[in-house]
């Protein structure tokens, strides 16, 4: 292996000092070779820049929600109040009671999703003043209402400061949104540029490589053409002139061997380098045990002749190199897929129905029967409650869930996967994903739901895909994901979705 290694770097060399047609074809294809680099190098930019441009919409998406849901829950707050006044009722007074309580997490929340930025936070302070004079207002309505002076509480309505205020709350969560709209906008247009960009490089680069390859044939075909001049040339040289005859026969020759060598090369040695770089890493790879094996024996017999660096080299940097090349070139492949994946996920169009949830968790426990009799385990399935959502996106979310506990369930003790709901006021639900495996570490909680990233041993299948498709997926729904777990214990993922899901006209929630 190593005589046809050598062999195969003497002919590259000899050729690359010859100026002929073979040392032409391989500087070009050695440019088409870089030109696709270029191309591929672009492409995988514009994919990252186009997947952070994704989230950041997602995000000042759901900074929108939760400005309009602070807005909606004190406007309910408002119609339960005068509707009290109007009627007595105390199903009226217990509706505006449960939105009060629920309005200061609702302004935390936009609070928390507006982050450090000056002119949010601002926005949110006068948020926050605004509902908590509108809070004041409404409470001395219903204490004069309680007092007995019904009178003075209508008339305390009918003044229209109320009103007032409301409008007022309304125009700055519009501010709030005229900004997210400008940010986004902008950021809509540099990713555009981005992909004009790219696809300028891309359509040069594939100019480029159509030059290239209109090179290599002009030169194959001038090679051919001098080539057939030259036999022609020795078809009309006179029979008797032998040093013509041998002179002619020579050139056609060296004429033939070229051609010969420039077949093999490029038929057997430079055939798809990129795709046959596996391919070369295993045959160095097997090289460098040969070369293990060798230094072995020579150690054996000779110790004096090995230098330990060399040793070194053969048993440890060679193996490690080829290592890095093979699994660096895997990862290059799964990494490109996934980000696909959220994208193209990105892009679907939710399609919201009420879904019943006991009967969906039951079919994905089925599916997954065999592997859950192999782990010693059971799936426990308590009464859900109903929710209108993406069918789609919630069997994948469960399904990830659940396959998760299944995975990583402790050999060591049966295993049991419980899955339970619970509606949650305010107009969303609850669902929760408990099992009783090996659990996860505290610092780890967060760092599961980022993008490529794992917990613990590495020792069960897996990328570090499906619990950042999962967040991606729940928060898409309006919803979010937490969990709950003690190292050696077991985890909870909590689940929480709007028990109505809410679409704007391109099909995302809003």
């Amino acid at each position: 292996m190593r005589t046809a290694i050598e062999e195969f770097l003497s002919r590259l060399n000899r050729l690359a000092g010859e100026r002929t047609l073979g040392r032409s074809i391989v500087l070009l294809l050695v440019a088409a070779i870089l030109l696709l680099l270029v191309v591929n190098l672009s492409t995988f930019v514009l994919i990252n820049r186009t997947a952070d441009f994704s989230a950041k919409v997602e995000s000042h998406w759901q900074t929108r929600r939760a400005g309009r849901l602070l807005l909606i829950n004190l406007q309910d707050a408002e119609t339960s109040q005068r509707g009290y006044l109007l009627t007595g009722r105390d199903s009226l007074m217990r509706s505006y009671l449960t939105a009060i309580d629920v309005h200061e997490a609702a302004v935390q929340d936009l609070e928390d999703r507006l982050g450090s930025d000056a002119a949010g936070q601002a926005g949110v302070e006068a948020i926050r003043r605004l509902s908590r004079d509108k809070i004041l207002e409404m409470s001395r309505v219903l204490d004069l209402y309680r007092q007995g002076r019904s009178a003075e509480a209508v008339a305390l309505v009918r003044g229209g400061r109320g009103q007032e205020l409301m409008r007022e709350l309304e125009t700055q969560l519009d501010d709030i949104d005229q900004q997210i709209g400008l940010d986004i906008a902008d950021s809509r247009e540099q990713s555009e540029g981005s992909a004009a960009v790219t696809l300028f490089t891309n359509a040069l680069a594939g100019l480029l490589i159509l030059v290239l390859a209109g090179i290599a044939f002009l030169l194959v075909r001038r090679y051919l053409a001098e080539l057939k001049a030259a036999q022609a040339a020795l078809d009309r040289t006179n029979a008797g002139l032998e040093e013509t005859v041998r002179a002619r026969t020579a050139a056609l020759t060296r004429a033939n061997e070229e051609v010969q060598r420039f077949a093999y090369i490029v038929s057997h040695d430079l055939r798809s380098p990129l795709v046959n770089v596996m391919g070369y890493t295993a045959e160095l790879e097997q090289a460098g045990k040969t070369i293990d094996l060798q230094m072995t024996k020579v150690e054996t017999l000779a110790p004096g002749l090995v230098e330990r660096e060399a040793l070194t080299a053969a048993r440890e940097d060679i193996p490690e190199a080829v290592g890095f090349i093979r699994a660096s070139t895997e990862k290059m492949d799964r990494l490109i897929g996934a980000i696909l994946k959220l994208s193209r996920e990105g892009r679907r169009n939710l399609i919201p129905e009420t879904l019943d949830v006991a009967a969906m968790v039951r079919r994905i426990a089925d599916s997954i029967s065999h592997q859950v009799e192999q782990a010693d385990g059971e799936v426990l399935v308590a009464d859900l409650p109903e929710f209108e959502s993406d069918r789609l996106s919630v069997e994948q979310i469960l399904g990830n869930l659940i396959d998760n506990a299944v995975k990583y369930l402790d050999p060591k003790r049966p295993g049991r996967i419980e899955v339970t709901g619970r509606d949650v006021p305010g107009g969303w639900v609850e669902y929760a994903v408990t099992d009783n495996g090996r659990g996860i570490s505290d610092r780890d909680h967060e760092r599961i739901f980022e993008l490529f990233r794992r917990s613990g041993r590495q020792d069960r299948p897996g990328e570090g895909l499906g619990l950042a498709f999962v967040r991606n997926s729940v928060r898409r729904l309006g919803g979010d994901v937490t969990v709950e777990s003690v190292l050696g214990e077991g985890s909870t993922f909590r689940l929480k979705f709007p028990k109505r899901l809410i679409l704007d006209e391109a099909g995302d929630t809003v």
